[in-house]
């Protein structure tokens, strides 16, 4: 593509060179340079791409993306080489990534969904329901992408603008008429949705997360809302107005609003009839559908799907059909029942609000069963919300066991003391500290009366365990059903 149409919209950038060139490929990795190629100098948190410009030019990048001169100017006697000087390389990375793959959020209705949790259910429910129904469509969420039924590993919540746009070109390119996206507060504060055309934004909830990142809750609502000020007029914003933050998130926004609610009169409106482990009846806009998905954080997901294909345009009666043959999306709420009648729920919970939602459904649904809570908090970030969890934890589970999850850097044994400190005697009394968490899931397991509940939580879809050493492999579905084998022999 010519090099001048993918500038287009990147603001005031300066030009030192031809911009009548053909630009092969558009990187922020000097290693993935290839001749021809655009290179974007991003200064990262760990790495700045300033660095290694010289690399990039060493493999053949025929255009410089840059916003120090410092690092650039001593570059530029190559006649041969195009540099561009914008205000924000990583602004810039995303309006001509978008440019480059020639805007394909255009030809999608792109759907972005954000806020603390639900993101990975609504996304991945949203995709399903409208397969379902026969439409092709894309996926980008924390578990997968997907380009219509072909799916790929990905890598962070949001990815970076390059994979973005490619993986919306590739859908393109497949004839899909939709995409699902979870947008997170990062991305939007590290700009990798910038430049994308999103049809609708669907906020969920905002509760404590990332605020090691983002340093106070005020920063991570201001990320949250910029997603929705910078909808275009066109767009629809749809908003759960029983969280607080609801209609803050509307406050600047340029797109037509849309509620629900669980709890009040809103556009459309969920309440839960009555519910089991095996699912739960919902009454949506006075209209009944069951689901086998529970819990009142699943209503909230399922009222937002709802919510979205009525604005979509898709068929009232097709829709609700379609809600009641949803399987929960991977690792949320999954139900393993074992001997002993023992159930051993897994879910994703790792924040203080998720882990207070799904122990509060399990203790509703079975209010006299034994509730037994195994969970760890994550190495090299938020720690603010370790104690907080231990005090959900000791208020609503009869046992817990506190373990690790995805330690990193920190010792396991450190972060198991920060959650122990948000304990009080008798949450201690009813507390084990068992760091090897395959050896703590084994122990609740055993522990477990007849008829036990038991909650894994943090872990949910992920297949691995981050350590010091590195990432290995850990499924706690593998692990449970090799426990639940061994006992019935």
């Amino acid at each position: 593509m010519r090099l001048e149409k993918i500038l287009t919209g990147s603001g005031d950038a300066v030009t030192k060179g031809r911009t009548d060139i053909d630009v092969t490929a558009i990187c922020n990795d000097s290693r993935k340079v290839v001749p021809g190629a655009m290179f974007v100098a991003v200064r990262g948190f760990a790495i700045d791409g300033h660095e290694y410009i010289g690399k990039a030019l060493e493999n053949g990048a025929s255009v410089i993306v840059y916003e120090d001169s410092d690092a650039a100017e001593k570059y530029m006697g190559d006649k041969d080489t195009t540099f561009v000087k914008v205000a924000s390389s990583r602004h810039a990375l995303a309006v001509m990534a978008a440019n480059f793959y020639d805007n394909p959020s255009r030809k999608l209705k792109l759907v972005g969904i954000t806020g603390t949790n639900g993101k990975t259910t609504t996304a991945t429910l949203l995709y399903r329901i409208f397969t379902s129904m026969g439409y092709s469509c894309g996926l980008l969420s924390t578990i997968a992408n997907y380009v219509g039924e072909k799916g790929s590993e990905a890598v962070n919540t949001t990815s970076d603008p390059i994979t973005i746009n490619s993986l919306l070109y590739e859908m393109t390119l497949a004839g899909c008429e939709y995409c699902f996206m979870e947008v997170s507060s990062i991305g939007v504060e590290q700009d990798r949705v910038a430049g994308l055309d999103f049809k609708v934004g669907i906020f969920s909830n905002l509760t404590h997360d990332h605020l090691d990142y983002h340093k106070t809750f005020a920063e991570y609502l201001r990320c949250k809302k910029k997603f929705f000020d910078d909808l275009s007029a066109d767009a629809y914003a749809i908003t759960n107005i029983d969280d607080r933050n609801g209609m803050v998130m509307m406050q600047n926004t340029r797109a037509k609003v849309v509620t629900y609610s669980c709890r009040s009169i809103a556009d459309h409106t969920c309440r839960i009839v009555e519910q089991s482990f095996d699912g739960m009846l919902l009454r949506i806009d006075n209209r009944e559908s069951w689901s086998c998905l529970i819990g009142m954080h699943n209503a909230y997901n399922l009222l937002a799907i709802y919510t979205t294909a009525m604005v979509l345009g898709a068929d009232e009666d097709e829709v609700l059909i379609a809600l009641s043959r949803l399987l929960p999306a991977p690792g949320r709420l999954e139900n393993m029942k074992g001997p002993r009648d023992i159930s051993v729920i897994i879910d994703y919970a790792h924040t203080p609000d998720a882990l207070e939602n799904v122990l509060g459904t399990l203790r509703k649904i079975a209010p006299d069963r034994e509730l037994i809570c195994l969970f760890g908090c994550g190495g090299d970030r938020d720690k603010t919300k370790r104690p907080e969890m231990a005090g959900i934890a000791q208020k609503l589970a009869d046992r817990i066991i506190v373990t690790s999850d995805n330690s990193r850097s920190e010792k396991t044994s450190d972060i198991m003391a920060d959650i122990k400190s948000g304990m009080d005697l008798s949450g201690r009394a009813r507390s084990l500290f068992i760091e090897d968490r395959e050896e703590a899931i084994r122990t609740a397991i055993m522990i477990a009366g007849q008829g036990a509940t038991i909650l894994l939580a943090g872990k949910g879809h992920e297949t691995y365990q981050i350590t010091e050493k590195g990432k290995i492999h850990f499924d706690e579905k593998e692990i449970v059903a090799g426990i639940f084998n061994e006992l019935t022999k």
